[in-house]
């Protein structure tokens, strides 16, 4: 089941344990890309640091030995993203995440329809904290992402039971992360000599 806005504003603004903080408690639009609850979903905000993609090294995207050489990172309030390439950005708002329900991350259809896509991956039962988004331009020009407006939707899904083992439970590697983070690869122990 999608939870509507109600259910949304009862759990976002649960004094124990909000589940967005902070919460734009109606569709705020007037002159920017629109942000808060909508009616079966909340659009988040990008905050205003990011760490744009530069290729100056030549160097390798390797998702295991990850290096955050290849970032250039900026705090501003609008971030220029060069042609075919990308930036990490994360949301104003902080997430946590119930036991019982599922988040799916679609972009905002403003910046959609300009080429620049922007990507989440599922935010699981009991994860929290700051998302971590990509902005993907895939034009061939410049493109501007726009800092405390809105930059995607999050839907949310209750399941028909609560889980057995949550994010939390399994000690998810990116749970109460802070800030952009970076891709992270838990090591294997090493064997005993």
């Amino acid at each position: 089941m999608i939870l509507p806005d109600k259910t949304i504003k009862e759990l976002a603004q649960n004094p124990d344990s909000p589940m967005i903080e902070p919460f734009a408690d109606r569709q705020s639009s007037e002159g920017i890309i629109s942000y808060g609850v909508s009616s079966y979903g909340y659009d988040a905000r990008v905050a205003d640091e990011f760490k744009i993609f530069t290729n100056v090294d030549s160097a390798i995207i390797d998702p295991k030995n990850f290096s955050g050489e290849s970032f250039v990172e900026r705090k501003t309030d609008v971030c220029i993203i060069p042609p075919n390439s990308f930036a990490l950005a994360r949301t104003v708002e902080y997430f946590r995440i119930p036991r019982d329900t599922l988040v799916i991350c679609l972009g905002k259809s403003t910046y959609a329809r300009c080429g620049i896509i922007v990507n989440v991956t599922p935010l699981e039962p009991e994860w929290e904290g700051h998302v971590t988004l990509e902005f993907s331009n895939t034009t061939p020009l410049p493109a501007k992402i726009y800092a405390n407006e809105g930059a995607c939707q999050f839907l949310f899904l209750r399941g028909e039971d609560v889980c057995d083992i949550s994010y939390a439970d399994r000690g998810g590697k990116y749970q109460g992360q802070r800030g952009v983070t970076l891709p992270r690869i838990i090591q294997a122990p090493k064997a005993a000599a």
